[in-house]
């Protein structure tokens, strides 16, 4: 179904308070080719983090590579890439590691979602992502937005991980996976899955991040460097480039 702009602005308020907690404007995104300062690459300062950039390849509810992820990186500010590097240090003393999806996300990626949501159902990701929420109401449900807070640099989508083996833990669901059991409280889910993320959530808070009730893997740093701006640079090791 297609949407009219009107019903989209409302929808991105909406969509977008859920996602973060917005402060300042809401404008367009600069477009550029470049990082702004601050900006770094989460291998440089935590490798022991795992990237699983879905965005970058076709495992992910569009079915496709999304725009703007010229590389399967995460690009994150630095003071949110040190927290969570601090935060994969506490996890790695009790046996896990961290496994990074999303982070930084380019507003033409926002906006590949959105293109997305207005095409036709064909089915291809359903059953995986979002067997439940009609894909038109995705952002109205919390769990998308037209604007973003990984788009100003400090948001993360994440899972726990074994340390001894790199064997995934049991969260209960997959990764965007758009439903109600991925409600971070959701009482659906088996009894490890719901301490797995308490686990998750309890460290990363500790660190600074903030959780969404509608997303167990999505985590913002409370106090992001840029918490007005909406960026639209590549995520690419060149956009890094000063």
């Amino acid at each position: 179904m297609r949407r009219s702009p009107a019903v989209l602005a409302a929808a991105a308020v909406a969509g977008a308070a859920l996602v973060l907690p917005l402060s300042g404007s809401q404008g367009p995104a600069p477009v550029t080719d470049t990082a702004p300062a601050g900006f770094v690459a989460l291998r440089e300062i935590a490798p022991d983090i795992e990237e699983e950039m879905r965005y970058a390849g076709a495992h992910n509810f569009t079915g496709e590579p999304v725009d703007g992820y010229e590389e399967p990186i995460c690009l994150l500010t630095r003071d949110a890439a040190e927290a969570l590097a601090r935060a994969a240090r506490t996890l790695r003393e009790r046996g896990y590691r961290l496994r990074v999806y999303d982070c930084y996300r380019p507003q033409r990626a926002v906006d590949h979602f959105t293109a997305w949501m207005e095409r036709p159902e064909d089915g291809r990701t359903r059953a995986e992502f979002y067997p439940r929420v009609p894909k038109d109401r995705l952002v109205e449900e919390g769990y998308l937005a037209v604007r973003s807070g990984h788009s100003r640099g400090s948001t993360v989508d994440l899972t726990l991980v074994r340390a001894a083996d790199g064997a995934p833990v049991d969260m209960g669901t997959g990764f965007d996976f758009f439903d109600p059991r991925s409600h971070g409280d959701s009482p659906d889910v088996p009894a490890g899955a719901r301490a797995a993320r308490r686990l998750l959530a309890d460290t990363l808070d500790a660190e600074g991040f903030a959780p969404v009730s509608t997303e167990w893997w999505h985590f913002g740093y409370r106090d992001e460097p840029y918490p007005e701006t909406y960026f639209d640079f590549p995520v690419s090791t060149k956009a890094l480039a000063r």
